[in-house]
């Protein structure tokens, strides 16, 4: 991809066409690129070129899933995705026997010998781990620290030392499969204090090299919300600015994300508002959006959380000189 290509090209939405078990990933047109997302992909096509695994760890709305199959679409190659589940086993990543087939032969061509044979075989059915193994897919493993630990044992063998351990009776019993060279895989995970999420093992860990992801820069965060709403840039910056002040407040300090962006933004656009002291749809948008319970501080008992946004929206409002909203034609996109 071209210079020139890449710069319109980063993170809001990833198309993928769907092929059975594997996707074909591809930038979508919402999908915006800034330097903040060129240097984190360049770094991490480094490391799976030598043949290391990709873990993309963060909190949520870090962009981390998103990224994984930007990364994955530079390498050209199917993917396999395998979402982290607490109920999974190692056969859900790996395969399982699906039954048997019986077949039974009855020879009676001479009328007075009667010759009977029987044959039964096992079926298995490979999983999408082995199949990305088989065929030198990437592999995106998103949110891999919701599946228990031991359900994630058979990584070990495959990051380490290239072998896919199956079971007995597996493949003509070969007991194992030499992964393709081909093969790369991608991880992401959210910290552990998140609900459903578990520690994973170390020897896994000491596998991986993992890429901290925090927020985006500010002008990643205002071209995703212009990109996702066609909101003038004016507006999507205001947006921005009173969603990173409010990350301070409180003891979580993720929240609000990207994602808040993006809601004001679209509803500003579908309801014809703008970002301005004096529009009641952005006022609302605001209160509801932004109020999150995430902040824990209360006074008297009660959340100080709504009464912190109206501050922050004059805050960052007090120090930008506005004229009056404007509607209708004048909310086109790159209008400001």
């Amino acid at each position: 991809m071209s210079g020139k290509h890449r710069q319109r090209a980063a993170v809001a939405v990833v198309k993928a066409e769907s092929r059975n078990d594997q996707v074909m990933p591809e930038a979508g047109p919402e999908f915006v690129e800034t330097p903040y997302v060129q240097d984190l992909t360049k770094r991490a096509l480094a490391y799976l070129e030598v043949g290391y695994p990709v873990h993309f760890a963060g909190p949520a709305g870090t962009g981390k899933t998103t990224l994984a199959f930007h990364v994955a679409a530079q390498r050209g190659r199917p993917v396999v995705l395998i979402h982290g589940d607490d109920e999974f086993g190692s056969s859900d990543l790996v395969g399982r026997h699906s039954g048997y087939r019986k077949q039974k032969l009855i020879d009676n061509f001479i009328h007075s010998v009667l010759k009977t044979e029987e044959s039964m075989n096992i079926t298995w059915m490979d999983n999408r781990l082995t199949m990305a193994c088989k065929d030198g897919y990437t592999l995106i493993y998103d949110e891999f620290t919701r599946s228990r630990p031991e359900a994630n044992n058979a990584l070990l063998s495959i990051l380490e030392e290239k072998i896919l351990n199956l079971p007995k009776m597996t493949r003509g019993g070969d007991g194992y499969l030499e992964v393709h060279p081909e093969f790369r895989a991608i991880f992401t995970s959210n910290p552990e204090e998140y609900a459903g999420v578990h520690k994973t093992q170390d020897a896994l860990m000491d596998r991986l090299i993992t890429v901290g992801l925090g927020h985006f820069d500010r002008e990643t965060e205002v071209q995703i919300a212009m990109t996702k709403s066609g909101l003038p840039r004016l507006d999507a910056e205001i947006i921005v600015d009173v969603v990173r002040e409010l990350r301070g407040f409180g003891v979580n300090n993720h929240r609000p994300t990207i994602r808040a962006c993006i809601a004001i933004a679209k509803i500003l656009v579908h309801q014809g508002g703008r970002a301005h002291k004096d529009d009641p749809v952005f006022q609302w948008a605001c209160r509801d959006i932004l109020n999150t319970d995430t902040a824990k501080v209360t006074r008297g008992g009660q959340s100080v959380m709504e009464e912190k946004v109206e501050e922050v929206i004059h805050l960052v409002l007090g120090s930008r000189r506005q004229t009056p909203p404007k509607t209708g034609q004048d909310l086109k996109p790159g209008k400001e």
